[in-house]
């Protein structure tokens, strides 16, 4: 991959947020104690690392292309159960926060610059590819995932906030305000059945789906208090709201 073009340099939307907001070597700086600071944020880290490998079992020796890499933590955790693990970005910043923590995380993940919508990697290279907190923000989602499915020899594993969720309502909001002018990250939220359909549409099935928060993310954090999350959440997944209401869904389909 390395001596490939650079697939990012040809893209003509690069004023989209979804580049110009991470190629900002602040944001990339802060970005891990935004979204994983804090016990709220540790338990989001822990409970998607856990989904990752129980997707991808056995991990070991598994080749994965983490794609939309950020800062490297999805990659770094697979690295760290024994993958083999390439993680590419669009944002040469996010990219350098990730090297340094696998530096310091003492794992051999390489890193590479590549566009989600052009992945500069052969059909079935890999056995896995791995996209997550990524096409809520692309471009194009559906190119995204029909590049995830090319290049995956057998899994594919993404996330998104449900449709059918409170992060609906954040997302309308943050919609109207870019409409309105503000600099905001105008987030989709993605039905289950359009996704779906798009993983059939290139040759792959749904072997899995995992949801994990009813109440908005933003209120878990703003209490900060797992055992408040812990409590809640469990009685509305007792009542069966998590299955309906339930996000970010973290879906597994299989070639």
């Amino acid at each position: 991959m390395s001596g490939a073009p650079d697939p990012v340099a040809r893209r003509d939307d690069q004023h989209h947020y979804s580049y110009r907001h991470y190629a900002d070597a602040k944001v990339a700086a802060g970005f891990d104690d935004l979204r994983f600071g804090g016990p709220i944020g540790q338990f989001l880290l822990e409970s998607q690392q856990a989904v990752l490998l129980e997707a991808l079992a056995p991990v070991r020796g598994r080749r994965v292309l983490d794609v939309g890499t950020g800062t490297g933590r999805a990659a770094i955790g697979l690295a760290q159960a024994g993958a083999s693990v390439v993680g590419v970005d669009a944002s040469a910043e996010m990219l350098e926060v990730a090297a340094a923590r696998a530096k310091a995380a003492g794992v051999p993940v390489q890193f590479e610059r590549a566009d989600a919508h052009a992945l500069p990697v052969g059909d079935r290279t890999v056995d896995a590819a791995v996209s997550l907190r990524v096409l809520m923000h692309t471009v194009d989602w559906r190119t995204c995932l029909a590049e995830l499915c090319r290049v995956a020899r057998w899994r594919v594993v993404v996330d998104f906030p449900a449709l059918a969720s409170f992060a609906a309502l954040e997302s309308g909001t943050r919609r109207l305000a870019k409409a309105l002018g503000r600099n905001v990250e105008a987030y989709r939220v993605m039905a289950e059945s359009d996704v779906a359909s798009a993983f059939a549409a290139c040759g792959f099935r749904v072997v899995m789906i995992r949801r994990q928060f009813v109440l908005p993310i933003a209120l878990h954090k703003a209490v900060g208090t797992l055992g408040f999350t812990r409590s809640v959440e469990g009685g509305l997944r007792r009542m069966g709201l998590l299955r309906l209401l339930g996000s970010p869904v973290t879906m597994v389909a299989e070639r």
